[in-house]
């Protein structure tokens, strides 16, 4: 996969990920939250399995299903959030993953933040309280919901930061795909009857298990091997904008004069927290 390949393909990734934003808050409308995200993981884990199992070892499969009950828990309160929030406020306020990942790394690990990353932070908590027109600290429910998502999804990051070098990525995200899966299997029935999904979402089931998981994971790790970290990260920043184009093009989402000044401030903090770093630390003279 060469670098133009890569960079499309993973534009393309970062697209479906944005479109099923409005998939699955259409689907967990008419279906439990519990059993969508079981048998989405179901098919996610079944998939990666077959086609990647054979790489896992026991050390990868421990690691990966502790990695991947973080996860979990960020895929359950954003899923869950979009039954009580719009497609486009989801997408937005799950990006600060980005601007999560260094605190989460600052307190588990006592890594350095760097200035860059508190501006990012604080432009992100102006802008959320713009989208939302609430302060963080009284948010709406669907809106908390996600935010804790992005809370999640940020302490993954911190955490496969510190084993991914150590294992095979194929092994690792077959793995996490398992524990996810395994999870929400094990809560369903605690929860939720157990009962099978209406025609009109198995669709969404398909295309979360298979794209958005499954085949995504995948395109990630073999586009990541010809582009840099930096750029990798720059092009995952776009999933906001992505669900606030499909928000609006398919969901009829508007955002007011205010709440649009809001979803800049925080596209803008998801992306000054990996660009500018990235910039600043490129070598004098060097060519990109």
């Amino acid at each position: 996969m060469r670098p133009l390949l890569a960079t499309l393909a993973l534009f393309g990734v970062t697209a479906v990920w944005g479109w099923t934003f409005v998939v699955v808050r259409d689907a967990v409308a008419i279906y439990g939250v519990m059993a969508f995200l079981a048998l989405r993981f179901l098919i996610a884990a079944t998939a990666s399995g077959a086609v990647w199992g054979r790489h896992l070892r026991r050390d990868t499969l421990r690691i990966g299903l502790a990695i991947g009950a973080v996860l979990a828990a960020g895929y359950l309160f954003q899923t869950w959030g979009l039954r009580y929030t719009t497609a486009t406020n989801s997408g937005l306020i799950t990006g600060l993953f980005v601007v999560f990942a260094p605190i989460a790394d600052r307190l588990l690990f006592r890594s350095r933040m760097t200035p860059w990353a508190w501006l990012a932070t604080a432009l992100s908590l102006v802008g959320m309280t713009l989208l939302t027109g609430r302060l963080p600290t009284n948010l709406a429910l669907g809106d908390f919901l996600t935010l804790g998502c992005a809370v999640a999804f940020g302490i993954h990051i911190a955490l496969l930061s510190r084993v991914a070098r150590d294992h095979d990525p194929r092994a690792l995200g077959t793995a996490q795909m398992v524990g996810i899966a395994a999870i929400f299997l094990i809560l369903w029935p605690l929860t939720e009857p157990l009962e099978a999904p209406p025609r009109a979402v198995w669709p969404a089931l398909i295309i979360t298990g298979l794209v958005a998981s499954a085949l995504a994971y995948f395109v990630q790790t073999a586009a990541q091997r010809h582009l840099s970290t930096a750029r990798t990260a720059v092009i995952l920043t776009t999933e906001p904008l992505f669900a606030g184009i499909f928000g609006y093009l398919l969901a009829g989402e508007r955002l007011t004069p205010l709440q649009l000044v809001g979803a800049c401030l925080i596209l803008v903090a998801v992306v000054s927290s990996e660009l500018i770093p990235a910039i600043s630390s490129r070598p004098a003279g060097k060519a990109g």
